[in-house]
């Protein structure tokens, strides 16, 4: 073997074993220029896309203040040794600061390949990095033609009309060689669970997803290398219900997308000596049903250990008294890779205390309102039945309270099987509490005996929000809190009642609050490829996505602040994530919904006709003389269409649509003009005189600029007055914003550190550990609102948490400069707070803002993340009093200039931690 031969082997030895990284990383840090988190389409080392032109992102890592990429070079091969003699394909050194989102470009992708990547880099010092450790991502299926398996479905009696036995389905085969590497490529319809050799395959929940099934299906892609034997090998699939035919909206409506179930798996093995072998899902399958009696998302799940089939998933075992399946006519056609990130257990939560309540449960307390479900520990005799029912709250008696739930059950039952301890967790089903009521439980139950889990879209957290206000902090929370129990797959507007579905109008308003909190930009982009798939041919957008309740009809949804989250929402991915590939795949369905509001106002462009939710759950009295907060709905409609014209009309400038961006930006002018004609006075009054009119009209640009001052005056007037907001779904996000950016922060913190009713901390006060889905969902007396509506784990209100990150900590977007390319560090300290920490890892790395006020000093510090820079605001301070580090402005590394800016000093910094401080 020659020397560089053995160079090569060592290498891919080294890869293989996670070495490398580490002595790259060890060189790199001799240059002091580092690589880092390579990702694929969003991802670490993804296995399973279908992307045909992926995106790679990387991060730097240096030390050195004010650092810029200046060019890079990637390389692609198919094995991590052919990197440096035979690359597929070699980008060349690049000058570019372009370090996110870089589009593959070399020959096409084929499916089931693994390719491997890595980049190095140069910056403004004329330093280079070494090569990064390899990356990789696989493709998935590509073609339908690469599909040979069948769609099978059980050959089972069963009653359509209501929830049956999950069905078992089992195959063996033979493995006859030494197997370089394994996968199993699965779909269902209804949900799955796969096991191998009596393995579970995968850690996923939920699977395939939900999607606008008729249109796209999810398939997952497993690594099955190390699950496989020699010689024989047995293959099984539980089904659920799930979203396909489970009961799903209201009443008991079933079968929303088909009354069989149904299964599509396909194994292909790589032997050592270059043979392939592939096993697909045919009518030589077997099928019986198990100890899964009876599973429904909304209702729960009934278990009897007894039903067990010992070993049903390993070969062997006698299978001739199962049922027969049929090959199922369903489209291949259709199968898309998962864009977003699966649901798995996240968490483990213990019950913080066990007490009877005065009408005799017994009851757990989790201390957390949560999603997922317990796992149950128990040992007593067979055929003990155990119940588990869940519940958000006690009431003020301090009994289960469930009436909220409606129809939906929220109860899971186990049968024991008897022997010892056994342990259970439900499979297809899940729950919203933060109680848990226990009967039949053979004995004293304890604290040990069940576990909280906590499952959600594994989405990476990205920030971190903290206070020296407690309330705030708790506030902060019960945002994140909220968003992890409802995005489940898709962004629910609850997670306990018989609803649980994925409002539009709900996510739009929560979106920018969603990027900071995690990273959600896989997770939307997958949900709005299922928006544009069930977008009406008219434009309309349906209410909830994937679309339960208009499925199958001509018309439907078309709300305005609902709808518009075809628009906002992509826009909001983009800037978050610098992604202009959103706004591609996009773009054709924010245009629709334009040109649908377009065709709707009709030549005055007045949106007046059409349903439209208008303020969802404003505030509202008891008051004879003063009814409530009103807005109404034409005006609110007509807002929302001027700003996702402005919104459309931006997209079309970024993507380079010079005729659109014109078009749309006149249009944006035109309804501007008939905004003010129909709703606005000379006097700068809305016809609407309420808080969520002047917050729309304003963060929407519909007032002219000599008129914007006193309608600001009229809305802080307005919060004074009341001492309280009156905003609901679609005014809260933009209240304080706008409040803040008129020059009336002290309004705005007064608003959100009010602690009566209604405000964002009087549920905190309450007691509550999620965002609730009214103002006051439980009252001042501990009475609750009507049950017919009243979440206690309802994310919209939370929408107050981006203007947390952007205000109160002042991290803030350069929409010129998207993904956090360049930052606006803007904090603007008051409300009694002494000081405020927060952090977002964005696609380049760190940021952070802190601020805190000691001693009469104001200190800030700022984190910016190498090739990224900062404009950073320091508010209340004189040039020549601001010190960084110790050291004065002129003179400090790193500072690229400052200036005085009114009563602010503004300066520009490259990447590096600054430490500025000054007189307050």
């Amino acid at each position: 073997m020659t020397s560089k031969a053995l160079r090569t082997q060592v290498r891919h030895c080294l890869v293989s074993l996670g070495v490398w990284a580490s002595l790259t990383h060890a060189a790199g840090a001799q240059t002091g220029l580092q690589l880092a988190d390579l990702r694929t389409e969003y991802k670490v080392d993804p296995v399973g896309i279908d992307v045909r032109a992926p995106r790679l992102s990387w991060k730097i890592e240096s030390s050195r203040r004010g650092t810029v990429q200046t060019a890079y070079q990637i390389r692609v091969a198919r094995q991590p040794s052919a990197l440096e003699r035979h690359p597929l394909w070699d980008s060349g050194k690049v000058a570019s600061d372009a370090s996110i989102q870089m589009v593959y470009g070399g020959p096409a992708l084929e499916s089931g390949q693994r390719y491997y990547w890595q980049v190095r880099v140069w910056d403004d010092a004329a330093r280079s990095s070494v090569w990064s450790a390899p990356a990789y991502w696989e493709m998935g299926l590509l073609r339908s033609s690469d599909w040979s398996a069948d769609w099978i479905t059980p050959d089972l009696k069963e009653d359509t009309s209501a929830s049956n036995p999950s069905p078992l389905l089992r195959s063996e085969f033979k493995v006859d060689g030494a197997v370089a590497s394994a996968r199993v490529y699965v779909t269902s319809l209804g949900l799955y669970e796969m096991e191998l050799n009596g393995r579970r395959v995968g850690d996923q929940l939920f699977r395939p997803g939900w999607t606008a099934y008729d249109k796209r299906l999810q398939y997952q892609t497993y690594d099955i290398t190390a699950l496989l034997v020699p010689g024989a090998n047995a293959v099984g699939a539980t089904l659920g219900d799930g979203w396909y035919r489970g009961r799903l909206a209201w009443g008991n409506k079933r079968n929303s997308y088909g009354n069989q179930l149904g299964l599509l798996a396909q194994i292909v093995v790589r032997y050592a000596d270059g043979r392939q072998q592939v096993i697909g899902t045919d009518k030589g399958w077997r099928a019986a049903t198990g100890p899964i009696r009876s599973s429904d998302i909304y209702d729960g799940e009934s278990y009897d250990a007894r039903l067990e089939r010992d070993g049903w998933s390993r070969p062997g075992y006698h299978d001739l008294d199962w049922a027969p399946v049929r090959v199922l006519d369903h489209s291949k056609q259709i199968l898309v890779a998962p864009a977003g990130p699966p649901v798995r257990r996240i968490q483990e939560v213990k019950p913080v205390k066990l007490l009877v309540t005065p009408s005799g449960d017994t009851v757990f307390d989790m201390g957390q309102n949560m999603v997922g479900w317990v796992r149950l520990k128990v040992r007593g005799p067979r055929g003990t039945t155990v119940r588990l029912r869940h519940a958000e709250v006690l009431d003020r008696k301090g009994d289960f309270y469930t009436e909220n739930l409606r129809s939906a059950r929220q109860t899971v039952e186990y049968t024991l099987k008897g022997g010892g301890e056994e342990v259970y967790e439900p499979h297809f089903t899940f729950q919203g509490f933060r109680y848990v009521a226990v009967q039949g439980y053979p004995g004293t139950p304890t604290l040990n005996d069940i576990t909280g889990i906590v499952i959600h879209s594994d989405m990476t957290p990205t920030g971190t929000f903290e206070t020296s206000n407690p309330l705030l902090n708790q506030l902060q929370h019960n945002i994140v809190w909220g968003q992890k129990s409802n995005f489940l797959d898709v962004p629910t507007d609850c997670p306990q009642r018989d609803e649980r579905l994925g409002w539009t109008g709900d996510a739009q308003a929560f979106a920018p609050t969603a990027a900071f909190n995690f990273d959600v930009a896989g997770f939307f982009t997958k949900w709005l490829a299922d928006l544009a798939a069930d977008q009406k041919a008219s434009g309309s957008v349906p209410h909830v996505i994937p679309d339960v309740l208009s499925r199958g009809q001509a018309e439907g949804g078309g709300s305005t602040g609902w709808a518009d989250a075809s628009v906002i929402i992509p826009w909001t991915v983009y800037l978050a994530y610098g992604d202009t590939r959103i706004l591609e795949s996009q773009y054709e369905s924010m245009r629709g919904w334009v040109e649908y509001m377009r065709r709707l106002a009709g030549d005055d462009l007045i949106l007046d006709s059409g349903f439209h939710f208008g303020d969802w759950l404003a505030f509202h009295s008891t008051r004879a003389d003063y009814p409530g907060a009103t807005t109404d709905k034409d005006l609110i409609a007509t807002a929302f269409f001027a700003h996702s014209t402005s919104v459309l009309a931006r997209t079309a400038q970024v993507l380079g649509k010079t005729e659109h961006a014109r078009q749309y930006g006149a249009l944006f002018e035109r309804i501007k003009a008939a905004f003010d004609r129909e709703y606005l006075t000379a006097a700068g009054r809305l016809s609407s005189n309420t808080q969520t009119a002047y917050a729309l009209a304003l963060a929407f640009d519909l007032v002219p600029e000599e008129a914007r001052k006193e309608a600001a005056r009229r809305l802080v007037e307005d919060v004074r007055r009341f001492k309280h907001l009156t905003t609901g779904f679609l005014g809260t996000p933009y209240l304080n914003p706008v409040l803040s950016s008129s020059g009336n922060l002290d309004a705005a913190y007064a608003l959100l550190l009010r602690e009566q009713y209604p405000s964002w901390l009087y549920p905190i006060k309450q007691g509550a550990t999620t965002i609730w889905e009214r103002w006051d969902g439980e009252k001042p007396d501990s009475s609750f609102q009507d049950p017919e509506m009243n979440s206690f784990n309802h994310y919209a209100y939370g929408a107050v948490g981006a203007w947390l990150y952007n205000t109160v900590a002042g991290i803030e977007i350069d929409p010129e400069r998207p993904g956090y390319k360049h930052v606006f560090i803007r904090p603007r300290p008051g409300g009694g707070l002494t000081h405020v920490r927060a952090s977002l890892n964005t696609m380049y790395g760190p940021v952070a803002s802190a601020w805190e006020i000691r001693d009469g000093q104001l200190a800030f510090e700022v984190t910016i993340p190498p090739n990224a820079s900062a404009t950073v605001s320091l508010p209340r301070a004189k040039l020549d009093q601001v010190t960084e580090s110790g050291t004065p402005l002129a003179t400090a590394a790193g500072i690229r200039s400052a200036r005085q800016a009114e009563d602010a000093v503004v300066v520009e910094i490259g990447s590096g931690q600054y430490r500025f401080a000054y007189a307050r």
